[in-house]
């Protein structure tokens, strides 16, 4: 192995443990929260609520990543749940973002999609991001439950969230990684709430 690849070899063992380190102490100082996140969100899926996730960028990703878990669970015998990710429909993204506010695009869409006891989960690393920020405004207002995914000191979002998770670096990477073990975690806790076996 050359001096370059020995640098970069270490490179990959030192953002790793990093990554894992975040996730540890993330789970281990809100392990409790994410507990009561699960019962809540069981709870509102077992009244016939509908989850819907938003963000931005690698956020977006996220939330249809979460999405997807949710409406097609990928181990057998568990249910599936109604959840979808808003901004997936280009026209109607880029007709609000051009005729009104692009920061109004997703509580536009909620307003118009969601009903009283559905779920909101706003994902946004900074917490300031503005279109998702007002989605959440929005969901309060709806009477939805809502959720948190965010980082740094939480900004503007943490104001708006019910339950509100907030990964303590300013790192984006390190944020958007304990974000997705996050998504994975919760999915898995809804699913033990409902009463399903826990075998992962």
């Amino acid at each position: 192995m050359s001096a370059d690849d020995r640098a970069l070899y270490a490179a990959v063992l030192r953002k790793s443990r990093a990554s894992a380190e975040a996730q540890q102490r993330f789970f281990e100082s809100q392990g409790e929260r994410v507990v009561a996140c699960a019962r809540a969100l069981a709870a509102a899926f077992e009244r016939g609520a509908r989850l819907f996730a938003f963000g931005n960028g690698g956020s977006a990703c996220d939330a249809e990543h979460m999405a997807v878990e949710f409406a097609h669970p990928i181990v057998e015998k568990r249910r599936a749940l109604p959840a979808m990710v808003l901004g997936s429909g280009r026209a109607l993204l880029t007709a609000v973002g051009n005729d009104q506010d692009f920061a109004l695009a997703y509580a536009r869409e909620l307003a118009a999609l969601a009903r009283a006891g559905d779920i909101a989960v706003g994902i946004s690393t900074s917490g300031q991001s503005r279109n998702v920020v007002r989605a959440l405004e929005a969901a309060r207002e709806l009477q939805l439950l809502r959720v948190g995914l965010t980082g740094r000191d939480g900004g503007a979002l943490a104001a708006e969230c019910e339950h509100l998770f907030v990964v303590e670096s300013f790192s984006i990477h390190r944020i958007q990684e304990v974000h997705g073990a996050l998504l994975h975690v919760l999915w898995d806790l809804v699913h033990v709430a409902l009463g399903e076996e826990d075998v992962l």
